[in-house]
């Protein structure tokens, strides 16, 4: 099997030599080739990609900005390979990963993978806390870490394979950003592909945001999964609605508190201790533990307002997904 890396950037030389770095250490032996789609940047990345020439089996293309979800597509359509391992260029991959790809591809074959990501201890502390509230189990059920269902898992397009099978079968990604690799599970499901979870496959993500960054991005992911149910009412889940449940009960539970009601908030005051206790010992840092308390309300606040928002405008008012929220597609 030969494997094709594709990895989008945009505006990120500094990300993507980490990363093609990262490559040169791999374990594993076999020929694989590495594809690398420039998506329009003003800060381009080709004086990097020369560096490693010699070291990487590597190609370099560049052209109008369309996406990361088209980038990718572009990248598997020109790529040599019959399995294609997907990457964002804040990734750093750890040594083993390519082997444990090839080693769990051997022991059980499936058409489309993802991984875990983690968190290097050269981290800042902002990117630590954001990294467990991404991946733990208090905040997300550790949907984007190891616990979510092995065998219908949905892989996130920062760590991914895909073979090309099943990517000329579906068409790869949509033009909906974020929310396109969700959308390409389910629509792999609907053509009978099966997807998987790796555990051992996991890269460090690097998310080079800010508190700001981390809002706009977690709103849009609210904002996106009302348009992926109306697109695929049979995978809904009510654990969906969890974050805009959690943010509507703090404002109620500090409402009551002006009616000398405090049990309400006295759950939620509970809750953040073990964010707390649980960041804290996670990364043996009280700091990143407090960091992680500002982390889950952004993420919660961001995500549950962006579905809120979402879910009356597709739903209620039944408005087109692109006419309410273009700033979620690309042309």
């Amino acid at each position: 099997m030969l494997f094709s890396l594709i990895i989008p950037v945009y505006n990120r030389p500094d990300e993507i030599e980490e990363l093609l770095q990262s490559l040169t250490l791999q374990t594993y032996t076999e020929p694989y080739e590495v594809v690398v789609v420039e998506d329009g940047s003003t800060i381009p990345c080709n004086d990097v990609v020369v560096r490693y020439a010699d070291s990487l089996n590597i190609s370099y293309y560049n052209k109008p900005n369309s996406g990361p979800g088209d980038s990718r597509n572009y990248g598997m359509k020109i790529a040599k390979g019959d399995y294609f391992l997907i990457f964002d260029s804040d990734c750093v991959i750890p040594p083993h990963y390519m082997q444990s790809v090839a080693d769990n591809l051997s022991k059980e074959y499936v058409d489309c993978f993802g991984g875990p990501d983690g968190a290097l201890d050269s981290f800042s502390d902002v990117q630590k806390a954001i990294n467990f509230t991404m991946t733990s189990f208090l905040t997300t059920g550790g949907i984007r870490g190891k616990s979510e269902k092995i065998e219908k898992f949905q892989p996130r397009s920062f760590n991914m394979g895909i073979s090309k099978k099943a990517f000329e079968a579906s068409g790869g990604f949509g033009n909906i950003h974020p929310g396109e690799d969700p959308d390409l599970s389910i629509r792999l499901w609907k053509l009978g592909f099966s997807t998987r979870l790796f555990t051992d496959s996991y890269v460090y993500h690097k998310r080079r945001i800010d508190w700001k960054k981390f809002y706009i991005q977690v709103n849009k992911f609210g904002k996106a999964r009302p348009i992926l149910d109306k697109w695929h009412p049979e995978y809904k889940k009510i654990t969906f609605l969890f974050p805009s449940l959690f943010i509507t009960g703090l404002a109620i539970a500090a409402l009551l508190v002006l009616f000398k009601i405090p049990l309400l908030l006295y759950f939620y005051v509970l809750y953040f201790v073990m964010i707390f206790i649980s960041s804290s010992m996670h990364n043996k840092s009280l700091k990143v533990g407090l960091l992680s308390l500002v982390a889950v309300y952004i993420q919660f606040y961001g995500y549950g307002t962006g579905y809120i928002k979402a879910f009356v405008k597709i739903h209620m008012l039944k408005i087109k997904a692109q006419k309410a929220f273009p700033e979620l597609f690309f042309k």
